[in-house]
């Protein structure tokens, strides 16, 4: 590992709006289940899915 580097050429994250951020929300075990079987058959972390599905409910997807 070097002593010091040099960031005087570094820029911005370009993607730092796309970050998402963690929060604690209560979910009924039914509906835990329910996506985790739906993730489960595509392939996809249950925890995507749901995010996918609420974007889809909120209207953001072309966002």
């Amino acid at each position: 590992m070097r002593d010091e580097y040099d960031f005087s050429q570094s820029r911005k994250n370009p993607y730092i709006k796309r970050l998402k951020k963690q929060i604690t929300i209560r979910v009924d075990e039914e509906t835990i289940a329910y996506f985790k079987s739906l993730a489960a058959g595509v392939g996809v972390p249950y925890q995507s899915l749901i995010n996918l599905y609420l974007r889809d409910c909120a209207g953001l997807n072309g966002v």
